[in-house]
């Protein structure tokens, strides 16, 4: 997964395992289970590899799917919870993160008192609307929301210059809708028509709760899809959003007042508290329609837009009718049938407002040190292998391939947790009020976020939380990361032999190097600037090697006659297709990997395979599926195996692949990067 200037975001198996603090109990093999020999491996290895599995597994009614990659993250909210549970039971010290943490918990647990109160939390907010008097006035109160968490149309935050990595600036990009990309108001399949029609009645629900008839509130709920669809004709696609180059328009706060009057920029970063006289416009020109659609949309217009964001925006905060009538939504465009748990909900929020305290609790019980030693082994054995790669490189040149090599030694490598962790001490957390705590927590992350203005970079920052499944490359600071809730099975298991863990944890760290040189993150130099390193000639041969990721994975057929974006997904292609390459590498410079003896039933190269296979072992939804191909810059996770595999000449002699398969490709068309 690739972190921008936002984070986000993307990774998730089956529960197997857990890293644990007492000594491993030695194990002389991990039996590979599941595998259908009545298939063949060169017709779809993901099913021959997780058809037994893919075909008894029951998605939990809680769920959009289950496996691995993001669903793994479903029995992490579960150990969240066991934590959670155990410290709210303790008297905790005032402002200690237990208290924090325990107390924020149990305020969301009391769904009684949620109840009780209804809508009551954001009927002053309502009331701020109500008062709203002109367009000034309008954006006065969009800015003092958004500081406090209830983001429409304005998003602010600061992050590294993409020109100058070491300083952190303003940035706004765009936003504004409801639902998931601009594309979904402008699609006319029944799916996505069928989307757009729950998204009104959503809207709709939600005023009628707060007491508006339902004539009225249908006509409001109209009245607001139809200001999102002007603001999304303005919207890049996520296609256009991958152009780093294109989405980096630093512009004077000046020109920028000029240009745009209705905005009232210098009155909106006042209000934001930013002293800032330039800020990056990731995407112009939603902000010209904003200030076109701020004085031809009515004032009247503009509140029921606002108070519909906002009740979307605290919706599952609220009392159970409003929780209900997002999840109906829900349940339109993710496949998900029913509500998770209380706990598991609150065990993410907890995770997202609060997310490095918890985090302390949570690798205190589960992550090793003995885990972070052998991970920092395989990161380095991998970036080893991707430094003699690139200098194989038949069609880089020298020149070019130093650069590179320079770029892949100065890449920084966190794993498990922060050096440092986020301060909390400005969030008051109180056990009998929940909506308020999420103000509070809120408040407190834009507030840290506004301190970085103007400063240096903190390259010892994380973007995501130890306990979540995922990793990530930050191009602008040169990173890759690896939070502790990835490191363990299937994974990474500090008792598994060597293909197991190359042929998993490795591929992951291989597509995280990857991203440093996909086709967004070649843009970056060593320091995480936006600035060419490439020799001219070189960088034509990329984007012709890029085009080819491009053209094979548009081919690809998901469901139905739904296509990957092969355009929107290249960069996780790209990493997909190297990160197997670079840890077959680093896994044939083990002893394991140099010996051909079997264990169980297969050769170690074949278990290097079948972990990779094993990684991405998801079985989803087909409404959440359709969600995935829209949105995800990941191909769905079959083809996050069977594409990178059809690639891998290794494979193709691991599993005696013929071409007669219908993973075959010619040895001379197999993609080849890095």
């Amino acid at each position: 997964m690739k972190i921008k200037k936002t984070t986000l975001l993307l990774l998730g198996l089956l529960f197997l395992a857990s890293c644990k603090k007492e000594e491993p109990t030695e194990k002389e093999f991990i039996e590979i289970t599941g595998v259908d020999h009545n298939l063949e491996p060169g017709d779809n290895f993901f099913r021959y590899a997780n058809r037994k599995w893919y075909d008894t597994v029951s998605i939990p009614d809680t769920q959009a799917g289950a496996g691995a990659y993001m669903f793994m993250n479903y029995p992490q909210r579960l150990r969240l919870q066991g934590i959670l549970d155990s410290v709210s039971k303790s008297e905790n010290p005032k402002g200690s993160i237990a208290q924090k943490v325990g107390d924020f918990y149990v305020s969301g647990m009391d769904t009684l008192t949620i109840n009780q109160r209804g809508f009551e939390p954001v009927k002053p907010i309502l009331n701020d609307i109500d008062a709203i008097s002109d367009v000034s006035s309008l954006m006065n109160f969009v800015t003092k929301a958004t500081i406090s968490g209830n983001t429409s149309i304005l998003s602010f935050y600061v992050g590294p210059d993409d020109k100058n990595s070491q300083m952190n600036i303003a940035h706004a990009g765009q936003t504004g809708i409801g639902l998931p990309d601009r594309d979904y108001y402008f699609s006319e399949d029944s799916e996505t028509v069928a989307i757009q029609q729950a998204y009104k009645k959503y809207l709709s629900n939600l005023f009628k709760l707060t007491g508006v008839n339902k004539a009225e509130a249908k006509k409001k709920a109209d009245l607001v899809y139809d200001i999102d669809k002007q603001i999304a004709e303005s919207h890049r696609t996520r296609i256009e959003r991958r152009d780093v180059k294109a989405n980096y328009n630093k512009m004077a706060v000046n020109d920028l007042a000029r240009k745009q009057p209705n905005i009232g920029w210098k009155s909106v970063l006042d209000g934001f508290n930013a002293q800032t006289d330039s800020i990056d416009i990731g995407q112009p020109e939603y902000y010209e329609k904003l200030n076109s659609l701020l004085k031809s949309v009515p004032l009247a217009d503009w509140k029921v837009y606002l108070k519909a964001h906002t009740l979307e925006n605290y919706a599952d905060n609220l009392s159970r009718p409003f929780v209900d009538a997002a999840f109906e939504f829900t349940k339109v465009i993710s496949g998900q049938a029913v509500q998770k748990t209380r706990g598991e909900i609150m065990a993410s929020a907890v995770d997202g407002y609060l997310g490095e305290a918890l985090g302390q609790l949570y690798v205190k019980k589960y992550f090793s040190e003995e885990a972070k030693e052998r991970m920092q082994e395989l990161v380095d054995n991998v970036q080893k292998a991707y430094a003699a790669r690139i200098e194989n490189l038949e069609w880089m040149s020298d020149s070019t391939k130093i650069k590179a090599k320079e770029k892949l030694a100065a890449i920084t490598k966190k794993i498990g947790y922060p050096d440092h962790w986020k301060d909390y001490d400005n969030v008051t957390i109180d056990r009998d009020a929940y909506f308020e705590n999420i103000v509070s927590a809120s408040s407190a992350a834009y507030q840290r976020n506004l301190e970085k203005l103007g400063k240096p970079v903190d390259k010892s920052e994380w973007f995501t939380t130890p306990s979540t499944v995922t990793a990530y490359n930050n191009p602008s600071a040169n990173e890759i990361v690896f939070p502790a809730g990835i490191l363990q099975p299937p994974y990474f298991d500090n008792q598994a032999d060597d293909a197991l863990n190359y042929g998993g944890i490795g591929m992951v760290i291989g597509h995280e190097l990857t991203h440093t040189f996909d086709d967004q993150g070649a843009q970056f130099d060593k320091e995480g600037n936006v600035k060419n390193w490439w020799a001219d000639s070189d960088y034509e041969k990329f984007k012709s090697k890029i085009q080819q990721v491009i053209d094979q994975y548009s081919d690809f057929t998901v469901l139905d006659s739904l296509h990957i974006k092969g355009a929107m997904t290249v960069g996780e292609n790209t990493a997909d297709i190297a990160g197997v390459a670079v840890a077959y590498d680093a896994f044939k410079m083990t002893e394991q990997g140099q010996d051909t003896t079997k264990i169980g039933e297969f050769t170690p190269d074949q278990r290097f395979f079948l972990s990779v296979a094993k990684i991405w072992r998801v079985k989803m939804k087909d409404e959440f599926l359709r969600l995935w191909i829209n949105n995800n810059p990941h191909s769905p996770p079959s083809w996050r195996v069977n594409g990178p595999l059809m690639n891998s000449t290794p494979f193709y002699e691991a599993f005696d692949v013929k071409p007669e398969d219908s993973l075959y490709v010619e040895k001379e068309d197999r993609i080849v990067i890095w």
